[in-house]
């Protein structure tokens, strides 16, 4: 069974595997620098259906059947189904699972999701309580943009500091059957509020989150930036990675050549992102697309993967309320 260590960890005894990993995104993320690590790019952003919500949910079905195939598993060998998104009543999931008729926790991190799903489901392997799971997050530019921002034929101007709302959705077989990788341990994040009420800034509204928890880690676990080969964060974007950088060099934490931004990675400074990329399926697309298989291939051996999320919906913002951050931190290493 884990071991609870420190304040906010969990180290697992019998670390549940990574089994396989499915990546599903739209044109925009396949025609940047991980384009060819996808494993499937829709040239459709409504991919055939009538709505975006209606795409969304299509992302979630594909994204699953996609790493079912390619790990060899049918649906009745999932126990579980631990999933998100970014809309109202996790629509997108909803509609998008359903059909699979599997156990199914519906969760909400925001853009944290993938990493929420994924401890819980790490927990719920290593405790005994399932052969194997899936961890699923999506999010679609469009849909996000209806819900959060402005309609998108209004046009309206995007200040440098905001992020794209990747099209995408990464879904994960975590089990116990052995996989290329696995989950050492966790850190579980608190929510940390600064203040900060800018909503086309959630690289600043983040960040926090993300420091507070990488400080924590390391106290929980005794290490260093040193004992990873990367300390991934979610999608903080250019403006938060400077934001997270300055707040860890603060105390005493130089993460210069070690971090990496989900939303840094999957644009370039061509696609006129601005800050960079975010939504549920940014982290975990990456994560699917990338960083697996970089464990896989043994260029690294442990990473510190930390999905981060902004806790906002159109009301709290519209009454004046600050933009709480959250983050959940994974210890991903490679299967000797």
């Amino acid at each position: 069974m884990g071991q609870v260590i420190g304040k906010q960890s969990v180290l697992f005894e019998n670390p549940p595997y990574l089994i396989e990993g499915a990546s599903i995104v739209g044109q925009k993320e396949g025609e940047g620098p991980l384009g060819k690590c996808f494993d499937v790019v829709e040239q459709d952003p409504m991919l055939g259906m009538e709505t975006w919500e209606e795409a969304e949910s299509l992302l979630q079905k594909e994204a699953i059947q996609k790493v079912l195939l390619k790990s060899n598993m049918t649906k009745d060998d999932i126990r579980y189904i631990f999933a998100g998104d970014l809309l109202g009543q996790l629509i997108a999931t909803t509609f998008g699972i359903l059909e699979f008729e599997i156990p199914f926790f519906g969760l909400y991190g925001a853009c944290s999701t993938i990493g929420e799903a994924l401890s819980i489901a790490a927990i719920t392997v290593e405790g005994g309580n399932a052969d194997n799971v899936i961890a699923v997050a999506s999010s679609h530019f469009a849909s996000a943009e209806r819900q959060f921002r402005f309609p998108l034929a209004y046009g309206n101007q995007r200040p440098y500091a905001a992020t794209w709302t990747v099209t995408g959705c990464g879904a994960v077989v975590v089990g116990k059957q052995k996989g290329f990788a696995k989950i050492t341990g966790i850190t579980t994040g608190k929510i940390v509020d600064y203040g900060v009420k800018d909503a086309q800034n959630m690289g600043a509204c983040m960040a926090p989150a993300a420091s507070s928890l990488i400080c924590q880690h390391f106290a929980d676990f005794g290490r260093t930036p040193e004992d990873y080969d990367r300390i991934i964060t979610g999608d903080l974007g250019l403006v938060g990675q400077r934001v997270l950088l300055d707040m860890l060099a603060e105390k005493g934490f130089d993460l210069s050549g070690k971090h990496m931004d989900c939303g840094i990675e999957i644009y370039d400074e061509k696609q006129d992102a601005h800050a960079g990329g975010s939504g549920c399926g940014c982290s975990a697309v990456v994560l699917s697309a990338m960083i697996l298989k970089k464990l896989e291939e043994g260029e690294w051996k442990r990473v510190l993967f930390v999905p981060t999320g902004s806790l906002l919906s159109k009301t709290s913002f519209n009454e004046g309320k600050s933009i709480p951050g959250i983050a959940h931190a994974l210890v991903l290493e490679r299967c000797s």
